[in-house]
């Protein structure tokens, strides 16, 4: 496959399917952010720039040549960026549960204490030649076979069957989510920006249920509750850990910088940009 720099790119994203669980994004503007919380399992092998993903109790950084696992339903921040002068461009294939089905024949004793953690496969040579063979069909312009996906598929799951020891607990676990703990549940993910029926789902609960619990629990709705967590850890990173207000809302839950911007200063008064000159004027006094 071509390889070219940014300025080879006239669109700031580009997708491309070779069938609905394969493609090759790329992206060439100054950061690409989502918030995940996928129902499938996401396999990546990252060719150029670098990705940040942000879990509640965690942070990877990824560059060219990584491949990593996100699992499903597994709350996170996914930010992509162009580095070095090269587009993020990456390939991601999605491990269905009908094939992993197959795969495992129904029957693996499930580890739910591995099942959130994203797993990373340093330049293994077994799974990297797998994805590389991927190449040569995204330039195909006839559809690609629903059998040879497939077989894709399948090969990529029997790679990281033998290559990680654990995986099978992971992959192998068909349980939809249980019923949980809300407050520890949403005390560890209120940064992530979510639908509410997102929360109530991965919480084990429907939107009406989550909705109910949720004001029994705290006396505010979900959506007040979120913008009052998210503007206090906003307001600690930047007054005690120094970070950029850039860096803050990407990692906060808000959608842009301006919003970001305008919801600090109702709450607080002042904007993060003026606390963050006014703790570089503490600290420099």
């Amino acid at each position: 496959m071509e390889f070219r720099k940014l300025e080879d790119y006239d669109m700031d994203y580009q997708v491309n399917y070779i069938h609905p669980k394969i493609k090759i994004s790329c992206y060439s503007g100054k950061l690409f952010k989502t918030e995940a919380a996928f129902d499938e399992h996401l396999l990546v092998w990252l060719l150029s720039g670098e990705t940040k993903i942000v879990q509640a109790d965690e942070s990877f950084v990824f560059g060219p040549g990584s491949t990593f696992l996100i699992p499903r339903h597994q709350l996170a921040t996914i930010i992509n960026y162009p580095k070095d002068g090269w587009p993020h461009k990456a390939v991601a294939m999605h491990l269905s549960a009908d094939q992993l089905r197959i795969f495992y024949n129904n029957k693996v004793k499930t580890n739910t204490s591995l099942s959130h953690k994203i797993r990373t496969f340093n330049h293994h040579p077994l799974l990297e030649s797998c994805l590389a063979s991927l190449n040569p069909y995204f330039e195909l312009k006839e559809t690609f076979p629903e059998n040879l996906a497939a077989l894709k598929i399948t090969e990529a799951i029997a790679i990281l069957h033998a290559i990680d020891k654990d995986i099978d607990g992971v992959l192998g676990n068909f349980e939809d989510p249980h019923k949980i703990d809300l407050a520890a549940f949403m005390e560890k993910n209120f940064m992530f920006n979510m639908p509410l029926q997102k929360f109530g789902y991965l919480s084990g609960r429907s939107l009406t249920t989550f909705k109910r619990d949720f004001f029994q629990l705290y006396q505010l709705t979900p959506q007040r509750w979120l913008t009052q967590k998210r503007l206090e850890l906003a307001h600690y990173q930047l007054s005690q850990k120094n970070r950029k207000p850039i860096e803050v809302y990407l990692e906060t839950g808000f959608e842009n910088l301006s919003h970001f911007s305008h919801a600090f200063k109702k709450k607080y008064g002042y904007t993060p940009k003026d606390l963050t000159m006014a703790s570089k004027s503490t600290a420099n006094s």
